[in-house]
């Protein structure tokens, strides 16, 4: 059910759902996220089972204001807190050591945790409320809210689609970001990059003053983070990433049989009909990430059965794009 009332009264509802352990479809600036109170772990594993998610795969723990890392971690490297310093609230997720006894299952049993602070207005203003309710709730554990491995939310509209009417949904609006935060590693003494996002490397690192290693870089463990499969973001028809030589030879081929495939490319391409599903790129990396998960969906709605993708520039500008593109393709 998606809340309707004015936002302070849906803040409460939301809130007082979220106190009895149930699930919530919160809004944030990346994508929609399943939110539950990360210290209750009846309700975490309430989004395990409700996502088809398995329970050692951890999920971001969502935090009111960089104030309330303190209750999760047991300590903030420099060059993490200096992260946390240039880019919360925001889209950034730093995995830190995780303190004994708190959010055990939503850290997917390691002793690690990832945590984030959205901007997002109207998670801003649950979370406050819930740092504010007595008993506190001090984070939200809150992966993005759809099935397990498919493609995430990024409008109120999508997440009740993935689960009906029965999930409570507060309505922020269509998602600013549009795929999900960039995570940095923080536990082992230097900064590693685990998943990209619309945030640059380069400023990343000038914000910490150390460069951002790549895990290929680290022979060691590196801890596990959400997001991070081989196969994830997964469309229901078949996506194939693909050179704009490489979509105009497939095109001509099929003919009028092209009807059933769904073209997004940044190139100017001839069509064999009009007919078939095409759309435009975007040039710039933070618009097409903006779009991407809901154009996915958009191609999915129309009974597409496969998805031709251009792949992007290979340039750190496109990583989080790219990445996105390259874990849907793999699930197909």
């Amino acid at each position: 059910m998606i809340l309707d009332g004015t936002l302070e009264s849906s803040v409460q509802a939301a809130v007082a759902a979220l106190a009895r352990g149930e699930l919530l479809g919160l809004p944030t600036e990346t994508v929609y996220g399943l939110a539950a109170n990360a210290d209750d772990e009846a309700a975490v594993a309430r989004i395990f089972s409700t996502k088809g998610r398995p329970a050692n795969h951890p999920l971001i723990v969502h935090v009111a204001s960089p104030e309330g890392v303190a209750h999760y971690a047991r300590e903030v490297p420099g060059f993490a807190q200096r992260l946390i310093d240039a880019f919360w609230p925001g889209p950034l997720t730093l995995i830190l050591p995780r303190r004994d006894g708190v959010a055990r299952a939503a850290a997917g049993g390691q002793e690690s945790i990832g945590l984030r602070c959205p901007s997002h207005p109207v998670a801003r203003r649950v979370l406050a409320a819930c740092a504010a309710h007595e008993p506190p709730l001090h984070g939200l554990a809150a992966p993005s809210a759809n099935r397990f491995g498919r493609v995430s939310p990024t409008t109120a509209a999508h997440v009740r689609e993935e689960f009906g009417e029965a999930l409570l949904v507060l309505d922020g609006g269509a998602c600013a970001v549009g795929i999900e935060s960039t995570i940095v590693d923080c536990t082992r003494g230097q900064p590693v990059l685990l998943r990209p996002g619309v945030l640059d490397p380069v400023d990343l690192a000038r914000a910490c003053g150390q460069r951002i290693l790549s895990k290929e870089e680290l022979s060691a463990h590196t801890p596990r983070a959400s997001g991070t499969l081989l196969a994830h973001y997964a469309p229901k028809a078949t996506l194939r990433l693909m050179s704009a030589r490489e979509l105009q030879a497939g095109l001509n081929v099929l003919g009028d049989d092209a009807v059933h495939v769904a073209v997004y490319a940044r190139s100017r391409l001839r069509l064999p009909t009009p007919r078939m599903p095409f759309v435009q790129m975007p040039e710039a990396p933070a618009d097409a990430a903006h779009e991407l998960f809901a154009q996915l969906r958009a191609f999915d709605e129309r009974g597409a059965r496969l998805i031709w993708v251009e792949v992007p520039p290979e340039d750190p500008s496109w990583d989080g794009v790219r990445d996105r593109l390259q874990r849907a393709a793999a699930a197909g």
